[in-house]
């Protein structure tokens, strides 16, 4: 039975993300700078938090991605004769994916990507009930990873990966280029990508987004040493660090860091860590393009730019790319 013929698919699960979230944080905290990817701050608390990071009268991605959204999916859509697998990475509650499924034809299947196991399971028993005859296939794993199709799709119909959100600046270049070749791997020639981009702008509006009043993003980020203390037996003392996040003007890029308040040291899994103080994890960067930018590295990736969208303050972009002729 394929899975367009099935509304209901089981949870496809790629890999153990113990293991994986294990080896990356004892790697990231034994080198020198310290280092913990991104990712592993979407556990289902971390997750939560983003949604409400997301609702922040000063995180402005969410609100032009929805905007560029909500005026265009129709004419998005329009790009993608019939039937699709839509793929999306990073999927997390599928707010803007909604606006997208609205219009696709019916028959596609929805294919959602994430590490986080539960926060997965949620979304997609929401959308069964808000679209009862879509076909869900979610797959839990590493989108940044070789990604496999599920069997018994139907080859047929053609694929679309959607990756909205600016995850894609979380990324150095070479490794943004890597997985933009990942993604045109899974496209296939045929296929086409749907891509959220954060756009240059001032850089008091960026600063502010990453440093909300609330204090809702430090927060965030240092769930993941309450996950790194429940899943990895560590004994990290929250009140040790500090959340920092810095707008890089010449990088075009926010670096956010937990910094170290003190000479001090942690156990990780029997494994002893030292810092000293004002010693920072980097936990996330968060790089913003131009257009031409953005389109000069899709296209070392095999991709070309084939439509864009804009938000009317031009601060987001959501950008269909497809397999270079």
């Amino acid at each position: 039975m394929s899975a367009i013929d099935a509304a209901v698919s089981t949870l496809q699960q790629l890999a153990d993300p113990a293991d994986d979230f294990r080896a990356d944080v004892l790697a990231g905290l034994m080198g020198s700078p310290k280092r913990i990817s991104s990712k592993h701050l979407y556990d289902k608390r971390g997750s939560e938090l983003f949604d409400r990071i997301c609702e922040l009268e000063e995180y402005y991605p969410t609100r032009c991605e929805l905007e560029i959204m909500r005026r265009h999916s129709g004419e998005i859509a329009e790009q993608f004769a019939g039937p699709v697998h839509l793929v999306e990475f990073g999927s997390g509650s599928s707010l803007k994916t909604r606006l997208l499924l609205d219009h696709l034809d019916p028959c596609s299947t929805y294919l959602p990507v994430d590490v986080s196991r539960e926060h997965l399971e949620a979304s997609c028993d929401a959308l069964r009930a808000e679209y009862p005859g879509l076909a869900i296939q979610p797959v839990c794993g590493d989108f940044t990873e070789p990604l496999p199709m599920p069997e018994g799709l139907d080859r047929s119909a053609p694929t679309v990966v959607y990756f909205p959100g600016s995850t894609i600046g979380n990324f150095e270049e070479a490794a943004a280029v890597g997985l933009l070749r990942n993604i045109r791997e899974i496209a296939g020639e045929d296929g086409q990508a749907l891509i959220g981009v954060d756009l240059r702008k001032d850089a008091a509006v960026v600063h502010a987004a990453y440093n909300d009043r609330e204090g809702v993003t430090a927060e965030f980020t240092k769930n993941l040493l309450r996950r790194i203390n429940r899943e990895l037996r560590a004994d990290f003392q929250l009140q040790d660090f500090d959340y920092h996040a810095h707008y890089n003007t010449h990088k075009g890029r926010i670096e956010a860091a937990l910094v170290s308040r003190r000479d001090h040291r942690v156990s990780v899994d029997g494994q002893p860590v030292a810092f000293g103080r004002g010693e920072a994890i980097r936990t996330e960067y968060s790089h913003k393009y131009t257009i031409p930018q953005f389109a000069a590295m899709a296209e070392r990736a095999g991709l070309e730019l084939a439509r864009q969208w804009n938000d009317t303050r031009r601060y987001f972009a959501v950008l269909l790319l497809r397999a270079a002729r």
